[in-house]
């Protein structure tokens, strides 16, 4: 084992960036020429000649130089992708298909200049041009392909396929406009276009060549085949184009790089030259402008039935697309489809991607004239699902009258699938009629029809996984039992992981280094090297790095909170964090309660706490979700009283980071010393910035919910903080309806004073009576989240976690367990598993 004890860490100037301990001049690989500075200058100089068109030694703005360096590393990569595709070839690979409706990439240089070794280097020929590297890195915006920890998870999927040398690609939609910038207007979200490709994208290779036609619309209509044979038949339909792009994903080490392929909607007729000719200038085009809809914007709202149809026709088109490639691609090498599944694994990232089933199942059957059962051997052997969520209103349901119109031929498969379902339901089942609708692929109830899109990909999908040991559980034995019951050998287990090199490498390049100076570079490639750093946990010098490593992401945090929010925050305050899609079973509203009971406390009791205390939140509302959206208005409404009374606001400061995306997160994470994560137990499929912070030191404060429990089981019991009921006692308390929130209101002081903040108009005097719905809905309706039954063992928790804080020592050397015992939750790992399990793929 290499270990140092090197004293204290070299804090860099920029912007907390220390990339001293990447590796460089990677080696030659599989023909492709050795990396150089002067190579890369090269490459450099004819990007400014024939990208931008200007003569080398003139003066280059910051997001001209971002585009031609982020061209020059694009042009390695694709050096390195042609590379690995020989190799794939020669070595006739079974080839993974991941599709999923969100891939939040995040930024792509750094990420892809320390995945390529070449940091170092790139600093240095970007200093020529008179620019600093993170001034690049700054400039660029986000990819918008997603809104949260499910296109995170993707991401992270991706880097760790590549960095396994394994065959795996993503595939996706082309979005214009993620799904917002979050902006503030008096405390109050409002919705921003997130146009990330204003500019294009210099990670986005157009495949011209490669772009497919996809019907969609019409009527289905029963014809004679050129056998005689009469089939169903789709007739009268209209028709997408989908444009591929391709966007390189490079593994560490630069072996391997596979690609994210996002597809653009374009319109199967450009133009109506008669209506434009007639004067209809508008109706010329809006056969195109209708077509371009469909890659346009991530997540139109369903409030309305066209945002529905829209929704639907996304899903549709961008699965429509992946299978026609995949197809494509597979007929290439192969004259049938006998060894499709052991040369193609379609993973279904979610309901979102569950059209592959009825899609797949039409291409090998209509347009292939594979056989019916055959079709349906190959399409179970070659999808996989995983499931994300719990939630009824997340497990997607369409209606068959909107199915009907927009896809007639797919509702036919439906039926046929469901109809060959149930009769197998029937054969095990005999006689059980509330069985057999409960499992309907197809649900009757208050007299209309939904396709149940859930139930269509465990029907379709040979292999069905949670992302957490107790989700995992739920799902069989509360979610779908039926289908347990049913199949037991297609359930298994999947925790979710994080990539370490984006979430820690690149993040928190100072702990990094420390990390890397303790124990060696392995880590980098695989995680569980990090035990090797629990020989370290009571050394003080690496105490002393780690707290100056802490406090420097502070300060940058503290920097970025005055800049978006004007709050000025004390870094050596404890950075208490909950950062996460806006929801009430994520419940926020609990921590804001704990602010409210800290705030009096220090008012009206004169306790003042020991430690200063910086409440961070950050997440986006969904835009029709009003519950989620006045949370945000009430948290910006607290921080407003709080940090301007002049009794609390050096003890005490509330704050609400606008526009969380991955590169926020990538500051935030670094930053805190408290993770909350406090969902309602048995809500949350997994979490993956629970793993993101710890992975970074923070300890967690949680509920016994999805993946918290493992992470509990590894860094033990005493290295995180557990309260609050667990899901059986919760599930117990629904069941029996012994769960009475009154009697906590009337029992405990602390809680009826906070809860009265919300039933009188003194505290919140802008808008009387604007939160009394709080009070109505955990008092006068349940309280469905159980906020009340975990709110006393909520306190009394965060009061030990703050009593440790004040203990340095110990403190520490609980985060640095956290970091040590984290390497189960790497990416890298959830990944061989579903390879080694599931997909059946292998590092090539």
């Amino acid at each position: 084992m290499e270990t140092t004890n090197a004293s204290a860490p070299r804090l860099s100037g920029v912007e907390g960036e220390d990339d001293s301990f990447l590796p460089v001049h990677p080696t030659p690989i599989d023909g492709v020429p050795i990396f150089t500075e002067e190579r890369f200058y090269e490459q450099l100089k004819q990007r400014v000649k024939y990208s931008l068109g200007q003569d080398w030694g003139t003066n280059i703005s910051t997001a001209n130089l971002l585009w031609v360096v982020s061209l020059a590393v694009r042009d390695l990569m694709m050096e390195r992708y042609l590379a690995t595709e020989r190799r794939y070839q020669r070595n006739n690979v079974k080839r993974l298909y991941y599709l999923s409706m969100e891939f939040l990439v995040g930024r792509s240089l750094g990420n892809n200049l320390m995945n390529l070794g070449i940091v170092e280097q790139a600093e240095r020929v970007v200093r020529e041009f008179g620019h600093n590297l993170e001034d690049l890195r700054e400039e660029e915006m986000d990819a918008a392909l997603g809104n949260g920890g499910l296109g995170r998870l993707a991401a992270c999927f991706l880097d760790s396929l590549a960095s396994l040398n394994m065959p795996g690609f993503g595939y996706g939609i082309n979005y214009e406009y993620g799904l917002f910038r979050q902006r503030l207007e008096h405390g109050q979200q409002v919705e921003m276009p997130d146009s990330w490709r204003t500019m294009s994208s210099p990670w986005l290779l157009e495949r011209h060549d490669e772009q497919v036609v996809i019907p969609i619309y019409g009527r289905v209509e029963d014809q004679p085949d050129r056998l005689g044979n009469v089939r169903p038949t789709w007739i009268e339909c209209r028709h997408f184009i989908g444009v591929p792009s391709d966007m390189p994903v490079v593994g560490y080490g630069g072996r391997t790089v596979n690609y994210l392929r996002l597809y653009s909607a374009r319109a199967f007729e450009e133009f109506d030259i008669q209506k434009f000719n007639e004067g209809e200038y508008v109706k010329a085009v809006e056969k195109r402008i209708a077509s371009e809809t469909v890659s346009k914007v991530l997540y139109p709202s369903d409030a309305v039935e066209s945002g529905r149809e829209l929704r639907l026709v996304q899903e549709y088109f961008f699965v429509a697309c992946a299978v026609r490639d995949i197809v494509r691609r597979y007929l290439k090498k192969n004259a049938n489809f006998d060894n499709f599944p052991n040369q193609v694994a379609i993973q279904l990232n979610d309901t979102h991607p569950a059209l592959t089933v009825a899609e797949l199942m039409r291409v090998l059957h209509d347009e292939n004239n594979v056989p019916w059962e055959k079709a349906w051997s190959i399409t179970v052997a070659t999808l996989g699902y995983t499931n994300h969520t719990l939630l009824p209103e997340a497990l997607e349901k369409w209606p068959v009258s909107l199915f009907e119109r927009v896809l007639p031929r797919h509702l036919r498969i439906i039926y046929d699938i469901n109809k060959q379902f149930l009769e197998a339901v029937s054969r095990k089942w005999p006689g059980d009629a509330d069985r057999m609708k409960r499992m309907s692929i197809v649900e009757e109830a208050h007299g209309y029809k939904d396709v149940r899109m859930a139930h269509l990909a465990i029907v379709g999908s040979h292999a069905v996984n949670g992302v957490a040991k107790l989700h995992t559980e739920l799902v069989k034995t509360q979610l779908v039992p039926d289908f347990y019951q049913l199949w037991p050998e297609r359930f298994t287990n999947k925790t979710n992981g994080v990539t370490q090199r984006r979430w820690l490498m690149k993040a928190n390049p100072g702990l990094a280094k420390l990390l890397t100076d303790c124990v060696g570079e392995n880590w980098v490639r695989d995680l569980n090297h990090l035990q090797n750093l629990e020989a370290f946990v009571d050394d003080a010098s690496v105490h002393e790095r780690f707290t100056a490593v802490k406090r420097e992401n502070k300060v940058l945090m503290a920097r970025i909170i005055r800049q978006s929010t004007g709050v000025v925050v004390d870094p050596d305050s404890i950075y208490d964090v909950i950062a996460k899609r806006i929801h009430e079973y994520k419940r926020q509203l609990l921590m804001v309660l704990r602010v409210i009971h800290d705030y009096l406390a220090i008012t009206e009791d004169g306790i003042l706490p020991e430690v200063p205390q910086t409440y961070i939140f950050a997440g986006k509302a969904a835009p029709g979700y009003w519950a989620a959206k006045q949370i945000i208005r009430l948290i910006n409404e607290l921080g407003e009283i709080v940090n301007n009374d002049f009794r609390t606001r050096d003890r005490i400061k509330v704050v609400f980071v606008p526009d969380y995306k991955v590169s926020l997160a990538e500051r935030i994470m670094p930053a805190a010393n408290i993770s909350e994560q406090i969902s309602t137990a048995g809500k949350e499929a997994s979490g993956t910035g629970n793993m993101k912070f710890a992975m970074n030191g923070a300890l967690t404060v949680g509920t016994l919910d999805g993946a918290n429990i493992e992470i509990r089981e590894a860094v033990g019991p005493e290295n995180l903080f557990v309260f609050g009921l667990d899901a059986s006692e919760i599930q117990h308390m629904r069941e029996s309806s012994s769960y009475n929130p009154w009697d906590y209101y009337r029992r405990n002081p602390a809680i009826k004073r906070v809860m009265d903040v919300f039933n009188s108009d003194t505290f919140f005097s802008r808008e009387p009576g604007a939160y009394k719905w709080i009070f109505n809905s955990i008092l006068h309706h349940g309280d469905p989240y159980f906020h009340l039954a975990d709110m006393e063992s909520y306190l009394s928790t965060h009061a030990q976690a703050l009593q440790e804080y004040q203990q340095p020592t110990l403190w520490t050397r609980k985060c640095l367990l956290n970091v040590a015992r984290m390497g189960y939750f790497s990416s890298d790992r959830t990944v061989s598993e579903y390879a080694k399990d599931i997909w059946k793929i292998r590092p090539i």
